[in-house]
């Protein structure tokens, strides 16, 4: 028990309990110490709960953050940055929400990183307890708007014959949008063209595609891999604004495997050459199809095994490749037009000279049976 002792104030006697005051004190000393009591008494640590978008998406996708609490007013200090950095604005749709809407567009391809600062803070005073990060990967652009650009550099056998609400040239953030939402248009196809192309491009315009962009890679200084990625749309966008048109023009090439074999090149929609050819023998045919060239060499000595296991060594010139091994060049032969190569197609001298200049990168090459 605590002692007591008797104080005498101003002719009052006052009783202390010592001992019971030194055990309250003792208590919130102790209560003080406890973490579980203090734990208590702070507002839980302020958590990034889910972000919006999370795998590819869109590059003009508005970016949503929501929190675990309501969020207190955002500062300079406290407001969420994007890496690369775009022109936008954040708002607070909701209590826990932050909303990015951007004004342009991010690039495909691009990997945008979203950081929260640690200064982020909820209404009760709760913060993050370290900054909080989410990626996401723009995905690739519209189809429709990468004919577009090419069909309108002259990249293509299709022409845009109308199109509806087309941003500017110089409209740098319309010209990012219109990637991911392309405004409605109408192609049309080259009369001049042979079928075997408007077939092709009614099949498989893929393929078609795929020519055209290595063609625009070729001509300003990207790998020609056929891939429209990040790069390829940034100087798509460039040339669209520069007016940077394709100044070899459209190529295209077809082969047939039947009797008396040929070569026919076509420029811009007229025939610039027809030449007897040979394409490959029995066992090491030149296979059907349509394909983009790849590779260009002035000469080389071709290597490998003929049919019967023995080795061959032959000098070539004015070669374009276009599929595996498969090339257009010359090789000196008694006589053209019937099967003597081991897949690729020969010309005479003067012919494989005058084709090579018109199979630039990306330009078809179809072979028939």
């Amino acid at each position: 028990m605590g002692k007591f002792e008797c104080v005498r104030v101003r002719g009052i006697d006052v009783v202390l309990v010592v001992g019971a005051a030194l055990l309250v004190c003792a208590v919130l000393i102790a209560g003080a110490a406890d973490p579980a009591w203090a734990a208590t008494a702070r507002p839980p640590a302020l958590r990034l709960a889910a972000v919006s978008p999370t795998g590819p998406a869109p590059g003009d996708a508005t970016i949503e953050l929501r929190f675990s609490a309501p969020l207190a007013p955002v500062t300079a200090r406290s407001e969420p940055r994007l890496s690369p950095s775009t022109a936008g604005a954040w708002s607070q749709p909701n209590p826990m929400t932050l909303s990015f809407t951007p004004d342009d567009a991010f690039l495909p391809g691009t990997v945008v990183h979203v950081t929260v600062p640690k200064a982020l803070a909820s209404t009760d005073g709760a913060s993050l307890r370290s900054a909080a990060t989410a990626t996401f990967r723009v995905e690739n652009g519209s189809l429709v708007r990468l004919t577009q650009l090419l069909a309108e550099l002259r990249y293509l056998p299709v022409h845009l014959s109308s199109i509806v609400h087309q941003p500017a040239p110089g409209d740098a953030a319309g010209q990012l949008r219109a990637i991911f939402r392309p405004p409605a248009g109408r192609l049309a196809f080259g009369s001049d063209w042979p079928a075997e192309l408007l077939e092709l491009w009614s099949r498989d315009p893929s393929t078609v595609l795929t020519g055209a962009v290595m063609a625009f890679e070729s001509q300003h200084g990207l790998a020609a891999d056929g891939v429209a990625g990040t790069a390829v749309w940034r100087a798509l966008l460039s040339a669209r604004a520069r007016r940077e048109f394709n100044q070899g023009g459209y190529s295209y090439a077809v082969a047939t495997e039947s009797s008396p074999e040929t070569l026919t090149v076509y420029h811009n929609g007229r025939v610039v050459l027809r030449s007897a050819a040979n394409t490959g023998i029995g066992g090491a045919g030149t296979a059907p199809g349509t394909f983009p060239v790849y590779e260009r060499l002035r000469s080389q000595t071709m290597q490998g095994t003929n049919p019967d296991g023995s080795h061959y060594a032959d000098f070539v010139q004015w070669v374009a490749y276009f599929n595996g091994g498969d090339a257009v060049h010359y090789m000196p032969r008694a006589s053209y037009g019937s099967p003597q190569s081991l897949g690729c197609i020969e010309l005479p001298y003067t012919a494989a000279e005058q084709a090579w200049s018109y199979l630039t990168y990306g330009t078809l090459v179809t072979v028939l049976l």
